[in-house]
């Protein structure tokens, strides 16, 4: 048995991991800790709030507990918005606080363009347009090129939460473009986790969202690699070999 860990903000799409560990179909449990989102707005300043140490801190004992073997900070905006530099020094204080490995959201994307194969990449945010233009920055400065930019404007987790496969696939159909290899959906807060191969299908590419790579991500730190066409291209590709 695997024992993945995450620490999810608030209560929004928390729900889509009991179902991603249902269609993992295999030895893997997911443990779940909300942790204290303080103010639910996708504006910086409480972004910056929302992913502070001590607000992850509070989670890892029970991760601990649980028999955690690593731990994601299942939030994309919560730690982008630190920087590619702040982001990493996040996830470094998070895996001394944890005592095991840790990444985040932000990480997992970037990571899982990467295992899809993908140089360009089109990103469909529920986020504000300045919020949107640091996930990019965030994503550049991993060495991802992002060739479309789209912001819904949606300003809280809340809202997010109550969009339906139809508003996902409008704001991804909206941000997609031609030379994009993969479209990018980062919001931990949208329900995503039944819809994958539906958008698939409908957009023609790989498509990569929030819980999905985050549990991707966990995988990975432990050493896993489980096939689910369920969860869509990122779980059936076989691994990049570099040349």
């Amino acid at each position: 048995m695997t024992a993945l860990g995450f620490l999810y903000p608030g209560h929004s799409a928390e729900d889509d991991y009991p179902r991603i560990e249902q269609l993992l179909g295999s030895d893997i449990r997911v443990d779940l800790v909300h942790t204290d989102i303080g103010e639910d707005a996708h504006r910086v300043d409480a972004l910056r709030e929302m992913g502070a140490p001590e607000r992850l801190a509070a989670g890892c004992e029970a991760l601990r507990l649980a028999g955690a073997e690593a731990v994601v900070w299942a939030c994309t905006s919560g730690s982008f918005v630190y920087g590619y530099e702040g982001a990493h020094d996040q996830i470094r204080t998070l895996a001394v606080t944890a005592g095991m490995p840790a990444s985040s959201t932000s990480f997992a994307f970037a990571h899982a363009v990467g295992e899809v194969g993908a140089h360009r990449v089109a990103v469909a945010a529920t986020y504000p347009d300045d919020v949107a233009q640091l996930f990019a920055d965030f994503l550049g400065a991993s060495g991802v090129e992002v060739v479309s930019l789209h912001g819904a404007g949606v300003i809280t987790a809340a809202e997010v939460a109550t969009w339906t496969v139809d508003d996902i696939l409008g704001l991804a159909r909206t941000a997609d473009h031609e030379r994009a290899d993969a479209i990018l959906l980062p919001d931990t807060a949208l329900h995503t986790a039944s819809h994958i191969p539906t958008l698939e299908k409908e957009l023609s590419k790989p498509v990569l969202t929030a819980n999905q790579v985050s549990v991707w991500e966990a995988l990975r730190l432990t050493d896993r690699r489980v096939n689910a066409p369920e969860l869509g291209a990122l779980f059936t590709r076989e691994p990049i070999v570099q040349v």
